[in-house]
């Protein structure tokens, strides 16, 4: 495998940061001064902050998280793409959906990634996207891939092409079949942000016993985390 360029002059690739969560933040942080190929140049926890120092000095790639207290990410994704041309812009967020992630790549982003397991492999998908690829979770491929194929391909991100297929369409019904009234239950617990532990104790079962529940629903919904099991279990219409 060919490891992309640190950045077009061989220096390190300078990543600025912006996200409201400190422990988040920290983690996104570390995981960026890791990588010997990049250079963490700033952190910010509110929009305003990024954009107050982003015509300061030049940036080759920016972290944006989407929910920030004081104004939209996107807005922060705008700004950028007008102050700094030449930056590549990465949402890291916790919204999976097709709306956030359109309205992100319309902005101006070039990457999306989701926040559930957000800091491994981070540095290779700064890279990337520094030497021109698009990074993006799993989900988030499958929702453009989706998109396209609904829609003859007039429908990825700036076009205009007819809504996506109804969770009937999709395939809600036989979903629904496979999984068990436990596991819908399970599935419920967790899109509520309960841990294994909480809803063992509020089902009354072991902490194992959920945990077999959630690889059972990883398997019957076709998904790797939690957050493709939220938003998928919600686009089949099993989840409000």
């Amino acid at each position: 495998m060919i490891t992309p360029p640190t950045s077009t002059s061989g220096r390190p690739a300078r990543v600025a940061l912006v996200e409201d969560d400190a422990g988040m933040r920290q983690r996104i942080a570390h995981a960026v001064t890791g990588d010997a190929g990049l250079a963490l140049v700033f952190e910010a926890a509110t929009a305003q902050q990024i954009l107050d120092w982003l015509p300061r000095q030049p940036l080759d790639v920016l972290l944006v998280d989407l929910g920030l207290p004081d104004r939209p990410g996107l807005e922060v994704i705008r700004a950028a793409r007008r102050l700094q041309p030449d930056c590549a812009v990465m949402v890291i967020t916790i919204f999976g959906d097709e709306a956030n992630m359109v309205r992100a790549f319309e902005a101006g982003a070039s990457g999306y990634l989701l926040k559930d397991g957000t800091e491994h492999d981070l540095g290779l998908h700064i890279r990337s996207l520094r030497a021109g690829g698009s990074p993006m979770s799993p989900i988030i491929a499958r929702q453009l891939l989706r998109r396209w194929q609904q829609t003859g391909g007039t429908a990825l991100p700036g076009g205009r092409g007819a809504a996506p297929a109804s969770p009937a369409q999709a395939g809600a019904a036989p979903a629904a079949e496979r999984l068990s009234p436990r596991e819908f239950e399970v599935l419920d617990l967790i899109s509520r942000g309960f841990t294994y532990a909480e809803s063992a104790a509020r089902i009354g079962v072991s902490v194992s016993t959920v945990q077999t529940h959630v690889r059972n629903i990883y398997g019957k919904l076709d998904v790797h985390n939690k957050s493709e099991a939220v938003y998928e279990a919600r686009n089949l219409g099993l989840l409000p």
